[in-house]
């Protein structure tokens, strides 16, 4: 025979298992989300999502175009410390390296300099205009890897605000609706306010990696100007040795 307690605890069990399984069973739609966000919205959180996505995609394509970039800089780096120096003369040095490379865009500038120091331009110390020249030169080149980057910065400083508008704007329509209606139950605060919360999420989702793309492209391109400045020095150490010995490379 079967202890009492026994019987009540199989009894209690079964119970147990039977609601789990009717809560299993049960499907809840949930109103809210995204989907619910975009559908429900009026024109302006219509609007602001659409910025944070045109935001979002902006500041990717920056990363991964400037990332491939910075690479073919580094790659060029490479060549021109292998192939330039080796050269005969300063001409034969550029034309062994890429027609796209900024290493022969600044040898190509150093030597037009060299070649153009007559007229007016002779007025001028010829150290000076040689270096004036590449310096020209090397700060074109930094400018255009700097290209892209203000476009982080600026959604890594703006986006969190223009989803906090938007978080701002659709709490203030949802009160605006309940205020309206005359019902504050849970369910008519938590609901659109908890749905306008997501605007806030998507600006720090658009943000954070803006930021963290900013500084690491920054980082590389720091590293990428100090092969440039070292090639740019030693080449204006070429320059003056050529010029010194003789107009053979000018």
């Amino acid at each position: 025979m079967l202890n009492p307690s026994f019987k009540h605890s199989t009894a209690a069990i079964t119970l147990l298992v039977l609601s789990a399984n009717a809560l299993a069973a049960e499907v809840v739609d949930n109103p809210y989300g995204l989907s619910a966000l975009w559908a429900q919205g009026d024109g302006v959180a219509k609007a602001t999502l659409l910025i944070l996505i045109i935001m979002s995609m902006g500041s990717w394509y920056v990363i991964f175009t400037k990332l491939a970039e910075q690479s073919r800089v580094l790659r060029y780096a490479k060549t021109a410390q292998n192939n330039f120096w080796n050269a005969g003369d300063v001409r034969q040095g550029a034309d062994g390296l890429e027609v796209d490379s900024p290493f022969r865009f600044i040898a190509e500038k150093g030597l037009e300099s060299a070649g153009k120091h007559t007229g007016l331009l002779g007025n001028i110390n010829f150290n000076d205009w040689v270096t004036m020249s590449i310096q020209r030169a090397m700060n074109n080149v930094q400018s255009r890897m700097q290209d892209g980057l203000a476009v982080l910065a600026t959604v890594g400083s703006t986006a969190p605000f223009v989803g906090l508008f938007g978080t701002v704007w659709g709490i203030y329509n949802a009160l605006v609706k309940i205020g309206m209606s005359g019902q504050a139950s849970i369910d008519k605060v938590a609901g659109p306010v908890g749905e306008s919360l997501i605007m806030t999420a998507i600006g720090l989702a658009v943000a954070v990696p803006a930021v963290l793309g900013y500084n690491w492209l920054v980082r590389r391109n720091k590293v990428a100007m100090e092969e440039v400045h070292a090639f740019g020095a030693d080449l204006h150490a070429v320059l003056l040795g050529s010029a010194e010995s003789g107009p053979a490379n000018q």
